[in-house]
């Protein structure tokens, strides 16, 4: 009976002893396990801040490229546009579909092909609207994981846009030139054969009657072509956007300090009424000053003594403003209003003559209008005056 009992004894205290073992065992699986656990979360993320860094970093070369580069996602969604081409294209075009952008068929076309067949394509694209545009852009699908999705398409977009601007513009200049130089060289060519060879060789008032008009035919010479290469580089410049902070205002007072002279020797009122709080544009000054310039001018021009010119403004959107000039002036007949700011065409081609009109001002505004992704209006009476309407984008800092 003893040596039973002792044998029970024995066995229990190896039961014990095997549970004390069973739970160190346990503890120490457990205490394994969520070290692995922890060690796996560290892992995972330090790989996570090892990926942000990496996007990080691929965004930044990106933005460095000269080229527009933007990258679509398979709903064909735009993930990423470095800085080239949201200044080229707009500021908020992350998320918006790729065909929002360019709205070109044989460009989404070449999308579809590389998300279908998954290979590179080269394409050319000629974009109109907003402004003419020639781009040779480079399609391929990109690295898996690239900027940490796990599949895109990369667009490279290389501007050919001057190549073809100045191509088209040579050919244009040559035309132009050839046609509206014609007439004063011939009047100033004729001057200069009647005072030296002609019947006023030794005529002296036939000397004061020509000498004269032959100074007049070379300042509008030089205006013409002054005119014409302004009008060439703002064409070649077109499709680049301008985005400086511009106060209105000041450009407004600039013109005006410039044409008081001419304003006081016509006895002309500018009155001006600006709207002070939303005055910012985003616009180039320069461009901005060539804007005004041209259109004060011509209502200075065009307006007889003792009137008034009006410039008034007020935000017509969010991202509107909206600019009035308005003169009581000859006015503009309504048939021709549709040909206003055609190149070279004149209302009354003497009186533009007497005034030093080139025909090219209002052709000059309305693309440099345009090039600030604007817009143009112009109303007209006969009789009673000119109405300019602009309207500019307004400067946001976001």
């Amino acid at each position: 009976m003893l040596k039973s009992c002792d044998k029970l004894a024995f066995t229990n205290n190896n039961m014990q002893e095997f549970f004390i073992l069973l739970s160190g065992f346990a503890l120490g699986f457990f205490y394994f396990k969520m070290n692995e656990k922890k060690i796996s979360q560290k892992n995972i993320k330090e790989n996570i801040i090892v990926s942000e860094d990496l996007i990080i970093s691929e965004k930044k070369v990106l933005d460095q490229i000269p080229n527009q580069i933007i990258i679509i996602n398979k709903e064909k969604n735009i993930i990423f546009a470095n800085k080239s081409a949201e200044e080229r294209f707009e500021k908020n075009i992350k998320q918006k579909h790729i065909a929002e952008v360019v709205r070109r068929p044989e460009f989404l076309e070449a999308i579809d092909n590389v998300l279908r067949n998954n290979i590179s394509t080269v394409i050319k694209t000629e974009i109109k609207n907003p402004t003419y545009q020639v781009y040779e852009s480079y399609i391929f699908p990109s690295p898996q994981f690239f900027l940490g999705v796990k599949y895109s398409v990369f667009i490279l977009m290389r501007d050919l846009t001057d190549v073809y601007k100045i191509q088209q513009l040579k050919s244009d200049f040559v035309a132009n030139v050839s046609h509206e130089l014609r007439t004063p060289l011939q009047t100033i060519k004729l001057g200069l054969e009647t005072i030296s060879q002609g019947h006023g060789k030794d005529d002296e008032e036939a000397k004061k009657n020509f000498l004269p008009l032959m100074h007049q035919e070379s300042i509008r010479m030089e205006n013409l072509v002054n005119d014409l290469l302004t009008l060439s580089k703002i064409e070649q410049q077109e499709h680049i956007r301008p985005s400086q902070k511009i106060n209105l205002q000041e450009i407004i007072e600039y013109v005006q300090k410039f044409y008081q002279e001419s304003l006081l020797k016509k006895n002309i009122n500018l009155i001006i009424n600006l709207d002070t709080d939303n005055a910012n544009v985003t616009g180039d000054k320069d461009k901005l000053i060539e804007i005004f310039s041209n259109l004060i001018s011509n209502s200075i021009k065009y307006s007889d003594a003792k009137k008034n010119i009006y410039i008034s403004s007020n935000k017509k959107t969010n991202d509107r403003l909206e600019i009035q000039i308005k003169d009581e002036g000859i006015g503009i007949p309504q048939e021709a209003l549709p040909r206003i700011s055609e190149r070279f065409f004149r209302v009354d081609a003497d009186r533009s003559k007497k005034v030093g009109g080139t025909g090219l001002g209002l052709a000059i505004v309305k693309h440099l209008i345009k090039q600030h992704r604007g817009e143009f209006k112009i109303q007209s009476t006969l009789g009673a005056g000119t109405e300019v309407t602009i309207l500019l984008p307004t400067y946001s800092e976001h």
